[in-house]
């Protein structure tokens, strides 16, 4: 069985679905997919903590499903604009954990992946894909991954 590790960039999908379907991301149909290719042997979700109640209960739901939920703290600057990227420790964590798995599967639009997907093909001889909203998506994360999975209504819940 081929040994998979997930990353979702939890907030540029939560973000790409809205803007272009006015949905949420079905992760549990996700990880069935997933399931499907081999076992999950690592599975990361790196969101922004709000201390929110709804994104608590949202961050419970992927435990359950098998992610570990890494959250940062959501940071409000003096001039009213907002921090919270994941960016390093995903790529942190992708880079430690591609010698050990088959593929890297990273959920993100977010073309700054580019380099890291090719990079971890080329080291580690893995396969990579990634998931995001084909006209949010980067063309470089596009063109970097061995496969590109659109997110389109199949994967959008309600």
């Amino acid at each position: 069985m081929k040994k998979i590790a997930v990353f979702a960039d939890v907030q540029n999908i939560y973000y790409t679905t809205r803007q272009a379907y006015g949905k949420q991301f079905n992760y549990r149909k996700l990880w069935q997919i997933i399931e499907k290719q081999g076992i999950i042997v690592n599975a990361f979700a790196y969101a922004i903590d709000r201390g929110d109640k709804q994104q608590k209960k949202f961050q419970d739901a992927l435990k359950h499903l098998g992610f570990e939920v890494k959250l940062k703290p959501y940071i409000q600057r003096s001039d009213g604009t907002a921090k919270g990227d994941w960016d390093v420790g995903i790529t942190i964590d992708i880079m430690e954990t591609a010698a050990q798995v088959d593929t890297v599967i990273l959920l993100s639009g977010d073309g700054d992946f580019a380099i890291l997907l090719d990079k971890v093909k080329d080291s580690f001889a893995v396969q990579t894909e990634a998931y995001g909203v084909p006209q949010l998506t980067a063309k470089a994360l596009i063109d970097s991954c061995t496969v590109f999975n659109p997110i389109d209504r199949d994967l959008l819940l309600g």
